[in-house]
């Protein structure tokens, strides 16, 4: 009979000892003051079979697992090691064994954690633990001021509109100056000044520069050849209505791109400068120009809106030692010329009206956590 019951008891333990499924085995190193944890996924009716052991027989402040994330199921302070604690499973979780160290010398942990399984349908549980982020919504009921509809209404205002508007071309300058030669006792330095037309700006009426454009040409070559493009310009807008009738107002107006020039005859050497800087070209010393250069004639376009007002000067030298020459100076400019008048009109003005409504609005949070391998959200 003792034989019988011994065998009995052998045949019950292998069979338990069958059930036993060793989660994890391994050593943790947990520094100074510092905590170590671990997160496994156990199942309903799983029994957790915990044990550990400090390998110097050194004292861990605390140790201690729980279902995630705060429901302790076993703790205890101050301890070198637990032999086989058994925690049954409620409900399918994670759980969390955490070791604290608060010493100030490391410390080593050997872990075993073992399930014994509910029965043979969760013998594989997979005990792995995955991170889950999941957004919940929950919706409050709050009384909000809303639009609730529109009143239209026709409100008459005052507006100014151009009713006159023209372009057109204003010579500013067309003179001949004499430059002296090197070799006379006057000066072979010599200078034109000229002002654009003044803007004007009242209530119902404006008058501006938008554009304008010079002319620099030494003797008759030059002087022929402003003849020849002024017949190109005149047979190109003959019979039409135009703003301009030279041809430095077609530069200036953006009309035409280019004028042909001399490439022979007497030259000179120029530069349009302000007032300041007239007086540095004088005295022969380094100037700030808008334009200059050298030549038997040339031309320069202007629009920038910091040049379309003032005084301006252009410079001449000539560098012929026995000849003097005539140099031709010529400006144009373009003029914007617009006159207003008030005019009413209606304008239709939508103000929102307002009520008091019920609305539902969400508050969305966000929560990441530990699950089961196999955890779906409901």
């Amino acid at each position: 009979m003792k034989k019988i019951t011994l065998l009995f008891l052998l045949f019950v333990n292998s069979i338990i000892a069958q059930k036993t499924v060793k989660v994890t085995e391994q050593t943790i190193k947990i520094k100074p003051n510092t905590s170590e944890e671990l997160l496994f996924g156990f199942t309903e009716g799983d029994r957790i079979v915990f044990s550990f052991s400090e390998e110097d027989g050194k004292r861990l402040s605390e140790v201690s697992v729980a279902e995630y994330p705060d429901n302790t199921k076993f703790k205890v302070l101050d301890t070198k090691k637990v032999k086989k604690e058994e925690i049954v499973v409620i409900h399918k979780s994670a759980y969390q064994f955490q070791f604290k160290n608060n010493s100030t010398e490391a410390l080593t942990v050997s872990v075993l954690i073992q399930r014994i399984p509910p029965g043979e349908a969760a013998a594989n549980f997979n005990t792995a633990v995955k991170w889950v982020t999941e957004q919940d919504t929950t919706w409050n009921s709050l009384t909000k001021e809303v639009v609730v509809g529109y009143d239209t209404l026709q409100v008459q205002k005052t507006r100014k509109v151009v009713t006159y508007e023209k372009k057109y071309e204003e010579m500013v300058l067309d003179k001949n100056q004499r430059v002296n030669a090197k070799t006379t006792f006057d000066s072979s330095t010599s200078s034109v000044f000229f002002t654009l037309p003044k803007n004007t700006i009242t209530e119902n009426e404006t008058k501006k520069v938008v554009a304008w454009a010079y002319w620099v040409g030494v003797g008759k070559e030059s002087n022929e050849y402003w003849q020849q493009n002024r017949k190109m310009i005149v047979g190109a807008v003959q019979g039409a209505t135009t703003l301009f009738t030279t041809p430095l107002g077609g530069i200036a107006a953006g009309a035409i791109t280019n004028l042909v020039l001399p490439a022979n005859g007497e030259d000179v050497e120029y530069a349009l400068v302000n007032e300041e800087n007239k007086k540095l070209f004088l005295e022969e010393k380094p100037v700030k120009s808008f334009d200059f250069g050298k030549g038997v004639a040339t031309f320069k376009k202007f629009t920038e809106n910091h040049l379309l007002q003032g005084r301006y000067f252009v410079m001449m030298k000539n560098d012929n030692y026995v000849q003097p020459i005539d140099v031709n100076i010529k400006v144009s400019a373009i003029l914007e010329h617009k006159k207003f008048k008030e005019e009413t009109y209606m304008d239709k003005q939508i103000t929102p009206k307002y009520g008091k409504k019920i609305v539902s609005e969400p508050t969305i949070t966000t929560r990441k956590f530990p699950a089961t391998f196999d955890y779906k959200r409901k």
